[in-house]
């Protein structure tokens, strides 16, 4: 993913229990609404799953840009019926105009995510979790960090199933949200040098800059239509489809004044389209950058969705505490 979607992913959570509703389901059921898996914004649900992978190309916003290709893959698993944890390792390949390319891996991801919300009526769920991208598991030439950042995150989703009869063409609607702030462990780097002529020291100091990211979903779901609203007949490839366009970005908040250095937000907005298969997914989307700092021209992404819960739902698709409940009554 673009650098400025790798969660910085996910370890200390949410162990907050705000008002709970009905537990969460496998797989993002929420009522008759069913949220795929996105690119970008994550659903707002716990669930056993897996990207299986992640690729995307695009241009960065360096000058002079460079052109980056991302491959990536993540498992999640639910430890109960409303608490998951997910990782994630990323491998990127940077390529100026004209020059060698240079690849390694980022930093590693991981995310603790808690669904403590879950109204199957109002077609409503809500999660919070703790990412945490881990510094140090990287390689430097790639642009992966030495210190670790944490960034506790708020994930909503919200079907229109209810809308009245007059309105029924807008059902199969359903917005989601994910807000974080993320944090870096370390406030400022400074780096020291020394002059081999006269072997005089110097050091330079630059701040860390803590980051507001925010963004949502838009997405229209054909295979909701024709289960809660009409058959209109398609072929089964097309009904299948949910459109979807993601936007996220980030903005600077905190430690973040550097002379000479203008931080402005930055983000992309990426329209596509998610096919659904009983046990799998798949997605494809244009990332358009909006502005020159977040990038240069149109890139593409795609992704391979496994839905673990459904492909091995007396396994490895159970909560692995339903499993050590089963192991020992046997």
């Amino acid at each position: 993913m673009p650098p400025l979607f790798r969660p910085a992913s996910a370890a200390v959570c949410a162990c907050m229990a705000l008002a709970c509703a009905s537990p969460a389901q496998a797989h993002c059921w929420v009522g008759s609404r069913f949220f795929p898996a996105t690119l970008t914004v994550d659903d707002p649900c716990v669930a056993d799953e897996m990207s299986l992978p992640t690729g995307a190309i695009y241009r960065t916003g360096d000058d002079p840009a460079l052109r980056e290709i991302d491959l990536s893959v993540e498992l999640s698993k639910r430890i109960t019926d409303n608490f998951g944890v997910s990782i994630g390792p990323a491998w990127s390949n940077l390529r100026p105009a004209g020059g060698p390319s240079v690849g390694g891996w980022q930093n590693l991801d991981t995310t603790f995510k808690y669904q403590f919300l879950t109204l199957p009526e109002s077609e409503v769920a809500m999660s919070i979790g703790t990412s945490i991208e881990w510094g140090r598991t990287g390689n430097l030439s790639v642009g992966a960090d030495k210190f670790s950042t944490i960034a506790p995150t708020v994930w909503f989703g919200k079907g229109f199933g209810g809308l009245p009869p007059a309105l029924a063409w807008a059902r199969p609607f359903a917005v989601t949200a994910q807000i974080s702030y993320a944090v870096p462990m370390w406030s400022r780097n400074v780096t020291v040098s020394v002059d081999p002529d006269t072997g005089a020291v110097s050091s330079a100091m630059t701040r860390n800059p803590q980051f507001l990211i925010w963004g949502g979903t838009l997405q229209y779901s054909l295979p909701y239509l024709r289960a809660n609203v009409i058959d209109l007949g398609l072929p089964d490839a097309v009904s299948r489809l949910t459109p979807i366009v993601e936007a996220q970005f980030r903005s600077p908040a905190g430690n973040s004044f550097m002379p000479d250095v203008s931080l402005k937000t930055t983000g992309t907005v990426q329209p596509g389209a998610i096919w659904v298969g009983d046990r799998f997914q798949v997605a494809a989307e244009a990332i358009v950058p909006i502005n020159r700092s977040s990038g240069k021209g149109v890139g593409a992404m795609a992704q391979l969705h496994l839905y673990l819960d459904d492909m091995f739902p007396t396994t490895y698709g159970r909560p692995l505490l339903a499993l050590a409940t089963a192991g020992g009554a046997r």
